[in-house]
């Protein structure tokens, strides 16, 4: 695929930590590379984003739909509409989570309906996994969740304030409580808001998880004992004031990818860290071009 630069540099980052990544702001979905756009096309807000093993870009539409997108064409060439699937027709559902599973197979959650569910390529069910909810929301029931090479399902249940390892048949085997640390809550997207709606989690390979607080403004490392054994909080990193965190990702060299979701002007929407010693390496400035609401974003190379 040849590509085409068309947006100035906003990227602060030496050529010795470049990093290509997929996201969506500003109405587009796009590749940031060598510190420009160098592929775009029109797509509205998401809340989860996948490259699958086909090539195919995996976001969602309309918080209803996931859609597989051929990069080369530009064109949606797979999609499962939740809102009218296996028995969900005239339900108030949202979906905030997905994840391609090999061999044609979608992991899909879909809250309002409380459940996960797997379907084929055809969108058959395969397999239909409930939900615990104590504040049942079709909007605020779920974030992020990923299937674990155990087979169990790690869920961040937002309107619960709470992240949650279910069995392959739905039993809950493990729950972490996100702590709002003596604080009230307080409303609102920015750096000024608080409260533990989690947004996203991932199973480390020491067996702990790392969990992006939402607008608890901070990244946690949790034993399987419910410990913190690891944090970074809102103003930990110089300069860097932590709003909405969203993405998490680990990259091959062990760092971690942070997801700065409705930081506002001047602050980065994502953030490289080596975790040990709290140092950032990189960063992605990109609020001119892709706004205050780039809720995801994947790292693509290396």
């Amino acid at each position: 695929m040849r590509l085409s630069f068309t947006f100035a540099a906003l990227l602060l980052v030496s050529s010795a930590h470049a990093r290509d990544v997929l996201l969506q702001g500003n109405g587009k979905l796009a590749l940031w590379s060598d510190g420009k756009v160098a592929w775009e096309m029109p797509w509205g807000g998401i809340h989860d984003l996948h490259r699958g093993d086909d090539g195919r870009i995996y976001v969602q539409k309309d918080m209803r739909a996931v859609c597989g997108i051929d990069p080369e064409t530009k064109e949606v060439v797979w999609s499962y509409d939740s809102s009218k699937s296996n028995g969900n027709e005239g339900k108030r559902l949202e979906v905030h989570a997905f994840q391609p599973l090999g061999d044609g197979k979608m992991m899909i959650v879909e809250s309002g309906v409380g459940r996960i569910i797997e379907v084929d390529a055809a969108g058959k069910l395969l397999k239909e996994v409930p939900l615990k909810r104590d504040r049942p929301d079709a909007h605020r029931d779920t974030r992020l969740a990923r299937k674990l090479d155990n087979g169990h399902y790690l869920v961040c249940q937002e309107g619960d304030g709470a992240v949650r390892e279910y069995d392959g048949e739905g039993k809950l085997v493990w729950d972490f409580p996100v702590p709002m640390f003596g604080r009230e809550a307080k409303g609102g997207h920015g750096p000024e808001a608080f409260g533990n709606a989690v947004f996203g989690a991932l199973r480390l390979k020491n067996g702990n998880t790392l969990i992006a607080t939402g607008n608890g403004h901070s990244v946690l490392e949790v034993n399987p004992a419910k410990e913190i054994v690891w944090k970074i909080e809102q103003k930990d990193l110089p300069g860097i004031t932590l709003a909405w965190v969203t993405t998490l990702q680990v990259l091959p060299n062990g760092n971690y990818v942070i997801g700065n979701c409705h930081a506002g002007p001047g602050q980065p929407i994502l953030i490289e860290v080596e975790p040990k010693i709290k140092k950032v390496v990189w960063q992605l400035d990109g609020f001119e071009e892709f706004g205050n609401d780039v809720s995801n974003s994947l790292v693509v190379k290396p």
